[in-house]
């Protein structure tokens, strides 16, 4: 029989492996990888990276009026070196992520981001195996529209907890979402001081109405639950469109021989009674019905503020290096 993460595949799903520890990539067979500035640390602190590093410092040195520039620079070429790596594992794509620091300034997003594809490109890989992930906020929103319609850039919108940040970002026309789903439970166990069961867990909910509101309304971007704290909310969601799962719960599913049924039907939709919004050219009306949701900004907040922190800790890291 099938263990459950070859089940999974066969609902239709695209198995994606969130991890920047690309060692363990290849047993699982995924189409893609994801990386944020989070599992990039946690990767760069092992040393069998210690080859990456030492590639993106000697970059950083010769790119640079003054330190802090050549630290960016760094920092930006060790994305770069963790995403070559894993392409070379992976047949699809790799998401890098654009500073979270950016995550409130429309230029800078778009013009972190073209530098990414203009680095990737420098050392033989095209645009067309990048995604840039970048912060639904108001502004990661529009800067992805831009990207994806006048430069051809795909992007992924990351740190999406809510339906308003899901209808804008598709119709920004981008690529891929990555509505998030174990921060959501998190959120709603300390609030409500209670257990969810994968069936009723509301990061799983989340994902299931940003799913059945695509597919009733015809749009292209593809769905990709993340951020999971167990297997149930895993193969609650079998037949979403992507979905990017951490190595150990990659592991759990691949030792398990649980039976994982098609939960989520894209033909099921168009029979559901969902209400059409719009917001792409209507930034009050965003802001206001994605300020409803408490844990929503809340997430959005806390998830901005721990990846912009997590690069700063890497920045501490690169900074002694390139000094040096």
């Amino acid at each position: 029989m099938p263990n459950s993460l070859e089940q999974l595949k066969s609902t239709g799903t695209v198995v994606v492996c969130d991890s920047g520890d690309f060692a363990t990539i290849d047993k699982y067979k995924p189409q893609d990888a994801t990386t944020n500035p989070s599992l990039i640390l946690a990767a760069s602190k092992k040393p069998e990276y210690a080859k990456l590093m030492d590639v993106a410092v000697e970059y950083g040195k010769q790119h640079g009026k003054d330190l802090e520039e050549k630290v960016d620079s760094t920092l930006d070429r060790l994305l770069v070196e963790f995403g070559k790596e894993i392409l070379q594992i992976v047949p699809g794509k790799v998401s890098t992520e654009v500073d979270a620091r950016f995550s409130f300034d429309y230029q800078a997003s778009i013009d972190k981001a073209l530098h990414i594809i203009d680095l990737y490109k420098s050392i033989g890989i095209e645009k067309e195996r990048i995604l840039i992930k970048l912060a639904s906020t108001w502004e990661g929103i529009k800067a992805a529209q831009t990207l994806q319609s006048k430069h051809g850039v795909n992007c992924n919108l990351t740190l999406m907890f809510s339906l308003p940040q899901a209808i804008a970002a598709a119709e920004a026309g981008a690529y891929l979402i990555s509505p998030f789903v174990g921060r959501i439970l998190d959120w709603y166990k300390a609030a409500m001081k209670k257990d969810y069961s994968p069936q009723e867990d509301p990061g799983v909910s989340s994902v299931q109405a940003i799913f059945n509101y695509y597919k009733k309304y015809g749009y292209k971007t593809i769905v990709m639950g993340a951020s999971f704290r167990n297997k149930g909310e895993i193969t609650e969601l079998a037949g979403c469109d992507y979905l990017t799962i951490s190595p150990n719960l990659l592991e759990e599913l691949y030792n398990s021989q649980e039976d994982v049924p098609q939960k989520l039907i894209s033909s099921d939709a168009s029979s559901l009674d969902i209400p059409k919004k719009s917001y792409i050219n209507d930034e009050a009306l965003f802001r206001f019905d994605f300020n409803e949701e408490a844990m929503a900004v809340e997430k959005l907040r806390e998830g901005i503020s721990k990846f912009a922190a997590d690069a700063i800790t890497l920045k501490d890291i690169l900074r002694k290096k390139v000094e040096g």
